[in-house]
């Protein structure tokens, strides 16, 4: 855990911090401290109500830890590179290649993860009067709720628990292992070789980062297009563009299982009524 880590648990999960007694009987009990849940508990608060928070593993949820806040920031350097590639467009010359340092990418990204999580810290929250209660718990009647042996007594509770990537059910993929939305942002070496199952707008937007970035990337989705919840003129416009940077898509593709092998992870897949397979370094789902 590198010092930027270190700062981020410092603020969303104290290492010593201690749960406090409950004192009464709580208006609102909000379970969950993801982007829902702190709005909620302190737009409460302000309000003058009796809040409780639990939250049993970081404050700020996905948002911060896992989703918008790193993946913005990861997007954003293959946004930078992807001007640098259209500089000649505006008569500025860049000179020769350019160097991507992924490490520092990554690096940069835990250090804006750590800066803003000062804004869901723990102590933010304790300050506003809202008790915080770190840990995991259920419920234990009509109106309470077992946290950390304490029973919290409530006349509201608000569910805002947030979700989890879907886990993927092909054969052998657990055994060769892969990355999801969450675990992408623990690499800290650039893969050669990604594969990302999905054409869906979280996987195009990080396989063009890491298209970018250096990476040979290649897109499988099961429907004939990508983003087939979108507009079938703008995704066009869009396959046509990731296509130019250097994209590979597998489109209207069944994956049927994956193996391991010292040459890295094979996907087997079929398409277009015949069996193929592609051997890469890492899988994200």
């Amino acid at each position: 855990m590198d010092e930027y880590n270190r700062q981020l648990v410092a603020n969303v999960h104290p290492p010593a911090y201690q749960n406090p007694t409950p004192d009464g009987r709580y208006n609102l009990l909000v379970i969950g401290g993801g982007s829902a849940g702190l709005v909620a508990a302190a737009g409460a608060i302000g309000l003058g109500a009796k809040v409780a928070l639990v939250e049993k593993h970081l404050l700020g949820g996905d948002c911060l830890n896992v989703g918008c806040v790193p993946s913005k920031a990861v997007l954003r350097a293959g946004k930078v590179l992807g001007e640098i590639a259209r500089a000649g467009d505006f008569g500025i010359d860049v000179g020769g290649d350019v160097a991507v340092d992924f490490g520092a990418v990554m690096q940069r990204m835990r250090r804006v993860r750590a800066e803003i999580s000062e804004h869901d810290s723990a102590k933010r929250f304790t300050d506003l009067g809202i008790d915080l209660y770190l840990g995991d718990g259920k419920f234990t009647g009509p109106d309470t709720f077992a946290v950390d042996g304490r029973t919290i007594r409530f006349k509201r509770a608000l569910i805002a628990t947030g979700s989890r990537p879907t886990q993927p059910t092909l054969p052998g993929l657990d055994d060769v292992g892969y990355l999801t939305n969450e675990t992408v942002f623990e690499l800290t070496a650039l893969p050669p070789r990604l594969a990302v199952i999905g054409a869906g707008p979280i996987g195009s937007e990080l396989g063009q980062a890491f298209l970018r970035f250096g990476s040979r990337v290649t897109i499988f989705d099961m429907a004939d297009r990508m983003l087939v919840r979108e507009d079938a003129d703008a995704a066009a416009v869009l396959h046509e563009a990731l296509t130019r940077e250097g994209m590979d898509f597998a489109l209207g593709a069944t994956i049927t299982h994956v193996t391991g092998g010292p040459d890295g992870k094979t996907i087997h897949y079929t398409r277009d009524g015949g069996e193929q397979t592609l051997t890469v370094d890492e899988i994200l789902v």
